[in-house]
């Protein structure tokens, strides 16, 4: 009891097929698009970590100086008077 199946018009297949292909190509150009903006990004921030690096080993720098002062201080013996 299986029908046959429906005959669909060469204008909607053609339409179906152009809206695919337009897709796929839009999908392309969009993604070609980002990933270009995506690099440029990339490139900030790598500039931005070498400078955010640089400061972050100076604050630790000065931080161990201090630790190493303080303990200084504290290891001083005390002198009676």
């Amino acid at each position: 009891m299986s029908q046959a199946p429906v005959r669909v018009s060469p204008l909607i297949k053609f339409g179906r097929w152009s809206l695919l292909l337009v897709g796929i190509a839009y999908g392309a150009a969009h993604q070609s698009r980002l990933s270009k903006k995506e690099e440029k990004v990339r490139e900030i921030e790598a500039q931005q970590k070498v400078i955010r690096d640089a400061k972050l080993a100076e604050e630790k720098k000065r931080s161990a100086e201090a630790e190493a002062r303080a303990l200084a201080e504290l290891s001083k013996p005390v002198s009676k008077h």
